[in-house]
């Protein structure tokens, strides 16, 4: 039987990433945004940001986006101006970090850490909170909130480079089958083009027995 995204009477749940053709989350020797950011996509990064989001992660995504955070907000970083501005905000957003590993105080302002299971604890945000969460980064965490039928919106932005030599952090292996309702697409800057769907986990392809 196919198993729907899991919804309820508080938050909602959004994985949300950025990706290359190929299908991989960064790759070695690129720039932020492989380069490719314009001004219609930040202009759209800078309304998602005002929507409130809680921000969930994982350790390593943690520890590395909590270290340029923190290097953007230096003089002299060598970030450019808009990749700058995107880290040092993330201070302010309220952030969920799940590990077994960190220690707390964490030291990322507005940062909570959470060691149980993460399925659990976030099945349980959904129900009793009323912000919608979102990921960052993360990719075995977005995988295991898929799988489990917690994700509301499963939304990509597709960056127009194929990194088969340099590509790092291939995003959908060990994914289940997944059928995928389109509710939104759009271009930014004649080349970023977003996608975003309502996920539904399969049990097998289509017609198979379940």
């Amino acid at each position: 039987m196919d198993e729907p995204a899991a919804e309820g009477p508080g938050g909602s749940l959004m994985v949300d990433l950025i990706i290359s053709l190929d299908g991989y989350a960064s790759a070695e020797g690129w720039p932020g945004w492989w380069g490719l950011e314009g001004p219609e996509y930040l202009a759209w990064l800078d309304q998602e940001a005002e929507k409130n989001y809680t921000v969930l992660m994982g350790a390593n995504t943690y520890r590395l986006m909590s270290g340029m955070s923190a290097a953007a907000s230096a003089d002299g970083s060598g970030f450019r101006d808009n990749e700058g501005a995107s880290l040092t905000g993330l201070a302010a957003v309220p952030k969920v970090i799940f590990s077994s590993t960190l220690q707390e105080p964490l030291d990322w302002p507005n940062s909570q850490l959470v060691r149980g299971d993460a399925v659990e604890a976030v099945s349980e945000m959904k129900r009793s909170g009323d912000r919608p969460l979102s990921t960052l980064g993360s990719l075995s965490l977005c995988r295991s909130l898929l799988a489990a039928g917690l994700v509301d919106r499963f939304r990509l932005v597709v960056f127009p480079v194929i990194t088969g030599k340099t590509g790092r952090e291939r995003i959908y292996d060990g994914y289940p089958d997944v059928g995928l309702e389109m509710v939104d697409s759009r271009t930014f800057d004649g080349r970023l083009q977003l996608l975003e769907y309502v996920p539904t986990v399969l049990a097998g392809p289509p017609g198979t027995a379940s």
